[in-house]
């Protein structure tokens, strides 16, 4: 899949935002989002289902992309275009048997190692970071920074590479001007749920005077 990723990779994020995912997409979607990922970590199962359906559902009918954050069967069951693996989540191997050629795969890496390994996986993306300290994540991996950015760039090659952890409106041009193909953010769109649809909209434009 020759997969081209917007430069800003919203991220849903229920705690954060007070809101439901499906509001949440609701929102992103009027602000113009195209591809946007699913993050739950708190939700009982049942709940999480019902929430990823109707926004899997909004995304479709927008003709956006909907990810699921490391559930492959939410994924399925919802019928989202895709999924982002962790490196503790399910092979890629695996997910893809599952999944099929049609579903996008992502996965995030921590190091150049890492990448270089995912890059011999089945993915259709990469991520990489924490680029900067990120408060999303209490147990986040240790800051590899904007060089190791720079590195990982050059190792992506044509996969495209998404930046993740602490990607901030103040720093977010020097992770694309590192190399990253994609910003992945969360609480610099969703914190203040009143204004996700303008935050997303002033970040795009942001990034396409680059």
């Amino acid at each position: 899949m020759n997969l081209q990723l917007p430069k800003i990779y919203p991220i849903t994020d229920t705690r954060i935002s007070g809101l439901s995912h499906t509001e949440q997409v609701r929102r992103l979607i009027s602000g113009g989002a195209t591809f946007i990922q699913l993050r739950e970590k708190q939700q009982q199962p049942g709940d999480w289902y019902a929430d990823a359906l109707e926004a899997a559902k909004l995304c479709r009918a927008a003709g956006a992309h909907c990810i699921v954050n490391d559930r492959v069967d939410i994924a399925i069951a919802v019928d989202a275009a895709g999924v982002h693996l962790g490196q503790d989540d399910m092979p890629v191997a695996a997910a893809r048997r599952i999944l099929g050629r049609e579903k996008i795969i992502g996965l995030s890496t921590h190091s150049i190692e890492q990448l270089e390994a995912a890059l011999r996986e089945d993915i259709d993306y990469a991520a990489i970071g924490p680029i900067f300290a990120t408060a999303t994540k209490s147990d986040h991996e240790p800051v590899i920074g904007l060089e190791m950015l720079q590195n990982a760039a050059k190792t992506a090659g044509n996969v495209p590479l998404v930046a993740i952890g602490g990607i901030s409106e103040e720093n977010l041009l020097s992770a694309i001007d590192a190399g990253a193909s994609s910003a992945a953010m969360i609480g610099a769109i969703v914190r203040n749920a009143d204004l996700i649809e303008e935050k997303y909209r002033q970040l795009v434009e942001r990034v396409s005077q680059r």
